[in-house]
């Protein structure tokens, strides 16, 4: 490694070429750096301009990092970091090039700082820019000049908006051309050239992993792209960047190239990886970049060509609705009932686990194994198996232990791939029946008994529309667009009945507690066309309203002369029907155990508030689990948050702080609620900074029991300085108690049991 210094007019005044690697980040810089810059380059001007400084200003820009490549009988230097300083000085010798007046100068500039008579690239260019900026960069440097009408014909981008921001602070000052030149001499960098010989550890990889461990951090896919591109020679980078690596790998996947990539490395190894954070990237690079040496030898070339063949096939599980995506099947039908069911089992449902499986349910149909495909009939058999167990689970409130088990399944495509042949449903079914208790498929008992119990309209609002429109369609025989914003979901006996005497009326002498009983049950509930015409009227009005309606659940209405409780119980009887023909199991799975009961029901160290509640009452059975009395917790996950916790007080004022910022309306009512909700020495459970110091003055103790909820910090007098809406937190609580409260807000916010995870810490 040689480090030396120059000014930045040394570095772009030499006959040199400078290679941007065609993968590395587009130009990024915008107005508050471009004027950052400027105002440098006008203080050196000013300083030369001022006959009482002896000693003339300069300014030092940061470094570039370089590695020399002989190209023929020319020598280019590859940027491996500085691009952005590099392109930025060019832009604004661009502008002074366009706003000089005569042609000697104007060509002075040019052959001297923007163009190289060696250079093999386009049009005798100096800078090779990244392929995203390329043809920005090269319209300034050939017709920056050029006005077409009023107007600059250029290529709109950050490239061109830096220039147009240089030479419109240009034109607005009196300095000479020849100032800014003397500037740009004082002007001044470290250059870093890398050596080439591979025993002296210069890896251009691993310095550019280094140098970008500060500021913005990489991605994954960044990684993943440098990793591969890097050390080749530039002429194969560019080859392969433009011909492949962009226009068939990231220019199709965007910005969701990384999670393609951690995806694809789950099928791969079928092993689950964490959900990609920035605390996480690169420990998940260095597992990527170990199984690419292992897998592919270190051949990059071929993994590439592995990965392409798989991006069409993640574009039809992420982003089935797009019509540029080339066909799933040739069989018009299929095709459409193939993409239904995708987008049903990762739009509607939401699910992330199953993508590294569906990925190699796809490859086995689009490119098969041993010449041999997957057929559409069993492709789609298997979709189906996967929508029902999952929208079945989602049913009862349960999806602990999918993000971490599922992807192991993966290995069963290909390690078994015959049997799939023979049945992909039957396949489909004993895979997953034969996980443990946590991974089970519902039964239809199960299922029949959560949804005669369960607020269905709150509790699944997430997927309450897609069950009712699959039920419709189920009856219909024909597909239904339950996404239409003008289907919504009807109550039949209105939300409101207070004030509406006839509801009372049909409703009968309890019909106060009927109405809180099934308002927001399944049997009271259709899909339909008119909500906000039939709202809070009389069933005879809605009845010949629905009469117009297209959705056959119109006739569990029309052909009511009464709504009473009778008459909810009876249509929820019929939906509860439906729901179970709408996602089926085969007869003999209907009231079995649908797992493998010679493993233990629970995880003893990782366990969910929503359905263990500490050991207690667990789906209406008492569950034996190991003692946790005494025991701490380790590790608290909230959706894709992950947090490192020691005490259980910890774990629920990260729970509401959480709540507070990610769902402000359901801690609002929660904040209702728990101030008006008292303990044994009636202490509210959460309080503003004025309730708790009143409870202050009959007990001066009261910091043991409050914590302020934006920071963990106990209650103090009333010396402290604290905005007096400051929110406080009673967490003077055991662990049972703190969980359950957890569990109770999951349960009323239809938050599902993965969403918070609890790992304890071991038993020494």
């Amino acid at each position: 490694m040689d480090v030396k210094n120059y000014s930045i007019h040394e570095v772009l005044s030499h006959d040199t070429s400078f290679y941007i690697p065609p993968f590395q980040r587009s130009y990024s810089w915008g107005k508050t750096e471009i004027d950052r810059y400027f105002t440098d380059v006008e203080k050196i001007i000013k300083s030369e301009r001022n006959c009482d400084e002896k000693d003339k200003l300069e300014h030092f820009f940061g470094t570039l990092v370089l590695k020399n490549e002989t190209n023929g009988l020319t020598t280019r230097r590859v940027v491996v970091d500085g691009q952005q300083r590099l392109t930025t000085t060019l832009l604004l010798i661009i502008a002074l090039r366009d706003f000089a007046k005569g042609n000697d100068e104007k060509s002075i500039i040019e052959n001297r700082y923007l163009k190289n008579s060696a250079s093999t690239f386009s049009d005798k260019i100096k800078l090779k820019q990244v392929t995203k900026d390329w043809d920005a960069y090269l319209t300034l440097v050939k017709n920056g000049s050029v006005e077409v009408g009023n107007k600059l014909e250029l290529v709109p981008g950050k490239i061109t908006d830096g220039y147009n921001r240089f030479l419109s602070k240009i034109k607005k000052l009196d300095y000479e051309i020849k100032e800014y030149l003397i500037a740009l001499s004082r002007v001044n960098v470290a250059c870093i050239f890398l050596d080439e010989r591979p025993f002296k550890g210069e890896d251009p990889q691993i310095i550019f992993e280094t140098l970008n461990s500060l500021g913005k951090p990489l991605t994954f896919a960044d990684l993943i792209r440098n990793y591969i591109m890097l050390g080749l020679p530039s002429n194969e980078q560019t080859e392969i960047y433009d011909k492949i690596w962009y226009p068939k790998i990231e220019g199709v996947l965007h910005e969701r190239t990384s999670y393609f990539f951690r995806d694809l490395l789950q099928y791969k190894e079928s092993k689950p990886f964490k959900v990609i954070s920035d605390n996480n990237t690169k420990e998940l690079y260095a597992i990527f970049k170990e199984f690419v040496e292992r897998e592919y030898k270190d051949n990059r070339k071929a993994f590439i060509e592995d990965a392409k063949r798989f991006v069409n096939l993640y574009k039809w599980i992420d982003e089935v609705e797009s019509e540029q995506i080339p066909k799933i099947s040739s069989n018009i039908d299929n095709n459409k009932l193939i993409i239904e069911l995708l987008r049903n089992i990762f739009h509607d449902i939401k699910t992330e686990a199953f993508k590294p499986f569906v990925l190699g349910l796809l490859e086995f149909h689009q490119f098969g194994f041993n010449y041999e495909k997957l057929s559409d009939e069993n492709l789609v058999e298997a979709l189906k198996i996967i929508r029902t167990y999952l929208i079945r689970r989602r049913a009862l409130k349960v999806s602990q232990g999918e993000n971490k088990e599922i992807p192991l399944l993966s290995k069963e495509i290909y390690e078994n791939h015959s049997s799939w042949f023979n049945g992909a449903k039957e396949q489909m079914l004993t895979l997953l029946s034969k996980r443990a208790y946590n991974l089970r498929i519902p039964n239809n008992v199960e299922v029949a008994s959560e949804l005669r119990r369960i607020d269905f309209y709150n509790g699944l609002r997430t997927y309450s529309k897609f069950i009712l429109g699959k039920i419709e369609e189920m009856q219909a025989k024909m597909s239904v667009d339950f996404r239409d914003k003008k289907a919504t979901i009807e109550h039949i006996m209105p939300q409101e009945v207070e004030k509406s005497e006839y509801w009372q009326n049909e409703l009968g002498n309890d019909w106060s507690n009927t109405h809180k009983k099934y308002i927001h049950n399944i049997g009271n509930l259709i899909l339909t066309e008119f909500n906000s015409e039939i709202g809070n009227k009389p069933l005879a009005s809605k009845r010949e309203k629905l009469k117009e309606s297209n959705f056959l659940y119109r006739k569990d209405v029309i052909n009511n002369e009464t709504w009473k409780e009778k008459d909810i119980l009876n249509h929820q009887k019929n939906m509860i029907e439906r729901f179970l023909k709408a996602f089926p199991l085969p007869q003999e799975m209907h009231q079995t155990e649908n797992w493998d009961n010679s493993k233990p029901k629970f995880d003893l160290e990782i366990f969910s508030p929503l359905n263990d509640a500490y050991g207690e009452i667990v789906e209406g059975r008492i569950h034996s689990r190991r003692k946790r009395e005494g025991r701490k917790p380790k590790e608290m996950t909230l959706y894709d948050d992950v947090f490192h916790v020691s005490e259980w007080q910890e774990v629920y004022l990260i729970f509401l702080r959480w709540l507070e910022k990610n769902n402000s309306f359901a801690f609002g009512n929660l904040f209702y609620k728990f101030s008006n909700a008292k303990n044994e020495n009636s202490y509210p459970l959460l309080a503003k900074r004025e309730k708790v110091l009143s409870l202050s003055k009959e007990n001066k103790n009261i910091g043991i029991y409050y914590k302020r909820l934006s920071d963990d910090i106990a209650f103090k007098d009333s010396s402290e300085e604290i905005e007096e809406d400051s929110i406080y937190v009673f967490a003077h609580r055991d662990a049972k108690t703190l969980v359950g409260w957890i569990s109770e807000i999951m349960s009323e916010n239809g938050m599902d049991e993965e969403s918070v995870l609890i790992e304890m810490k071991p038993i020494l």
